[in-house]
């Protein structure tokens, strides 16, 4: 009988297309995969380490396992492990701890610990990292995410990326074209572009991200790519001209803001300021008027006062753009955040996340409101509880509609309504 083994994922989506493929390096070796509730053999946690509250569900993950069988064997993956893997191999239960370049050696690595009853450490540091491991997903068979790029050369003054995930590095632009062919051929329609640093590809290879993209953009099969997160001051006006005129690559952006005040930017260490920021953003709207625009931002960062965060706001609300991803600051070991002064109590982050989630819903819904009545291309993805077709427009407007025709993984054109009852999506109508 094969040994049964279960996935728990946590935090970006570079995790998930990584665990994927060490369920399918896994499931070709001889394991059965199961779910992470099931009772198992063993039991793989892919960590993350972006705020306090990862670590400790990644610890939390571990425990429940154990507390399900106390005989599996426990591997911790991922950033959490990468960063403190001491601390990760004293949680009960933990067998084997991997860092970045050990994740895939998983297989040779639990052969080698079948009698051992302590933790295993398979740490290198991170300055001697080198390799790119290939990693992709496509479970949700409609949409994919094909890792593209790891690591980042970037020093931002919150962030511990560099010291989990290593240097910028990549593989070359031939074989990612070769993954998507891959994933095309498993009927996937649409593949999402991951990395840590996207539009830092080319480290290693001297190839250009715009080359990549223009590469991709003649693989058959595939009618639909979205660029995940890239930082302003790699968004070049070569990218946002080929999206505009792409067969494939959609109209939505997400780009990093983290603070609309200068001086907190300043602390922070990025490598623009609000009037760059304003200014590409101006950029896309003139050239994509339609196109989605997402962005991340940081709340309580050491050093934000209320002025700053007022300035912040304010900066944030008239961009006009689509959604903003909110998050806490979070003290992370060996930043230099931690040197700045003044300290954010907890309960002002708290109340300032609550204002930018309420400008948020407010901005997402009124970009929804302006295609009332337009028909534009869904690709739909599931059937929701309600007994609804669910899908997304190339713009990334959620839609429902009611037709019983409609079946996931299918291209079709939809008029645009008004928002459903609970005011998450559109409805549609099937043209």
């Amino acid at each position: 009988m094969s040994k049964t083994v279960g996935f728990y994922t946590l935090g970006c989506k570079m995790n998930y297309a990584e665990t994927e493929t060490l369920s399918r390096k896994m499931q070709a070796a001889g394991y059965q995969q199961v779910k992470f509730t099931d009772v198992a053999d063993y039991y793989v946690v892919n960590s993350c380490s972006v705020t306090e509250s990862a670590n400790k569900k990644s610890r939390q993950a571990v425990r429940s396992a154990h507390r399900r069988n106390p005989n599996a064997k426990i591997v911790v993956v991922g950033c959490y492990a990468q960063l403190k893997p001491e601390e990760v191999g004293t949680v009960d239960g933990v067998a084997l701890v991997l860092g970045v370049d050990e994740k895939f050696n998983i297989v040779e690595r639990l052969a080698e610990i079948e009698s051992c009853d302590c933790a295993s450490l398979h740490v290198s540091s991170i300055d001697s990292v080198e390799n790119f491991s290939c990693a992709y997903s496509c479970s949700e068979r409609t949409r994919a995410f094909l890792k593209v790029q790891d690591g980042c050369n970037y020093r931002c003054s919150y962030c511990t990326i560099p010291l989990a995930r290593g240097k910028s590095r990549n593989i070359e632009i031939s074989s990612l074209v070769k993954q998507a062919e891959e994933i095309a051929s498993r009927g996937v329609k649409e593949i999402v572009l991951s990395g840590i640093n996207i539009g830092d590809f080319g480290q290693t290879t001297e190839e250009k991200f715009i080359d990549l993209l223009r590469a991709l953009d003649n693989v058959q099969g595939i009618e639909r790519y979205r660029i995940s997160s890239i930082e302003p001051n790699l968004l070049t006006s070569e990218i946002i001209d080929f999206v505009a005129q792409s067969r494939a690559f959609m109209p939505h952006f997400h780009i990093p803001l983290q603070c609309g005040c200068d001086e907190v930017l300043r602390l922070m260490r990025r490598r623009y300021n609000t009037d760059f920021f304003r200014k590409k953003i101006a950029e896309i709207h003139a050239k994509i008027p339609d196109a989605f625009i997402g962005m991340d931002v940081m709340v309580g960062f050491m050093g934000e006062t209320d002025e700053y965060f007022q300035k912040s706001y304010d900066f944030i609300q008239s961009l006009g753009i689509s959604f903003v991803h909110v998050f806490t600051y979070s003290e992370r070991e060996n930043t230099d955040a931690l040197k700045i002064t003044p300290h954010i109590q907890e309960s002002v982050r708290t109340a300032r996340s609550v204002e930018l989630h309420k400008l948020s819903e407010k901005m997402h819904q009124d970009f929804y409101k302006k295609f009332d009545g337009q028909i534009r291309p869904v690709l739909f993805e599931t059937r929701n509880k309600s007994g609804y077709q669910v899908g997304f427009t190339d713009n990334y407007i959620k839609v429902e509609v009611s037709d019983p025709s409609a079946r996931d993984n299918e291209l079709v054109r939809v008029r645009l309504g008004q928002f459903n009852e609970e005011g998450t999506a559109l409805v549609g109508e099937i043209i």
